[in-house]
């Protein structure tokens, strides 16, 4: 079946540089949980988890059971943690698929259990604690009444420790020193409470790069593995790759006269004779309606504005001054053209988000297109 005009290229090259560096990161002694959820922010779980064990990638991260699955049925065979543990009626589900949950209440411990019991098996679990995030998990005041519950719910295993950094992002925030101090404190009373996790993660991508964790084995990234900058302070200094690239091509060339107004609302208005081009791609494929009247694209190795509303299937841009432009010219949305380049960051500073977000949006009807599939030189 060909391809829409619009599509994205996925570079498995660069996420398996982007892997290497990570790895290198954290250093030795550390394993490696690889963040997949939401499809692999928008880049496909299943051929990125396929890629990244290859690497050797130790664990894998996901959102919800039903994420999980689908890479088991994938042929993914690494574990699996369920970052959002399971829902109630997922409990034999999680089991059979051999994923591990996050345990963030009792009421999901008791159902785990049950479940397990049910199953003649034990159920391992990382247990979630909240350091100061102010999401999920419990608070240090809770341990002492936890702990005593958690120890006599039978076919339950601690095999971990969770908690997640707020401020990481931030350079060197007292509040991220405060969540490592918390964590390390929280940590003590569960071993003294006669639990041994053996793994204990706290730093996400961001967190790889800030103060040294010595009590922690294992780090979860995600955006970092996509190319995406876990921090703005880290830029120019991580040789991070952008995994995917997003693109469509011209589908008409229309001549505008002066006071002629385009696409919906005439939120663009020409000021002077203007060629305006068709681009087959909207907010249903992820080109935020944000973007109207500030995003950019790259026609021939040119910036060319958006001009005026960005359509569910259409944007129009403003190609007056790219030279030659004609029907069917690719135009990148996402990635470099020339020396020109839309990052996801330049997006995502457009429409007051983030780059995870620029990556989420990119909708399941825009083809994935997979280069390098095979390992090329390290």
């Amino acid at each position: 079946m060909p391809l829409r005009p619009t599509f994205a290229e996925i570079d498995l090259d660069a996420l398996r540089h982007n892997f290497r560096l990570l790895r290198r990161q954290a250093g030795a002694g550390r394993q490696l949980l690889a963040v997949v959820k939401a499809d692999a922010y928008g880049h496909g779980a299943l051929p990125v988890a396929r890629t990244l064990q290859a690497c050797g990638a130790d664990y894998f991260g996901v959102a919800m059971v039903a994420e999980g699955t689908a890479l088991r049925q994938g042929g993914i065979q690494r574990p699996i943690l369920v970052l959002g543990g399971a829902a109630p009626g997922e409990e034999a589900l999680l089991l059979d698929q051999n994923l591990t949950p996050v345990i963030f209440d009792l009421p999901a411990a008791r159902r785990l259990s049950a479940a397990a019991m049910a199953a003649g098996r034990s159920c391992r679990y990382h247990l979630k604690v909240d350091s100061g995030m102010g999401r999920l998990g419990f608070v240090p005041a809770d341990l002492p009444a936890v702990l005593p519950r958690l120890a006599d719910l039978p076919g339950l295993e601690m095999a971990g420790l969770i908690s997640h950094f707020a401020l990481a992002d931030q350079a060197d925030h007292p509040i991220t020193q405060t969540q490592a101090e918390r964590f390390r404190a929280m940590l003590g009373t569960v071993r003294a409470a006669g639990f041994a996790p053996a793994l204990v993660h706290l730093s996400n991508s961001a967190g790889l790069y800030g103060p040294a964790l010595p009590d922690c084995n294992l780090v979860r990234p995600g955006i970092a593995l996509y190319g995406g900058l876990p921090a703005d302070y880290l830029a120019g200094e991580i040789d991070l790759r952008p995994v995917m690239r997003l693109y469509t091509t011209i589908a008409q060339l229309t001549a505008v006269p002066p006071g002629a107004g385009v696409s919906y609302g005439h939120r663009f208005v020409a000021s002077r004779p203007t060629l305006i081009a068709a681009l087959p791609v909207g907010y249903a494929d992820g080109y935020a309606r944000r973007l109207s009247g500030c995003g950019e694209v790259l026609v021939r190795g040119h910036r060319a504005p958006v001009a005026g509303t960005v359509c569910m299937d259409w944007t129009m841009v403003d190609v007056t001054d790219v030279p030659a432009v004609a029907v069917g010219d690719r135009v990148t949305l996402l990635g470099r053209d020339g020396s020109e380049e839309v990052t996801a960051e330049e997006w995502a500073g457009r429409i007051g988000t983030i780059s995870y977000e620029v990556f989420c949006l990119i909708s399941q009807r825009v083809p994935r297109v997979y280069l390098n599939p095979e390992p090329g030189p390290a």
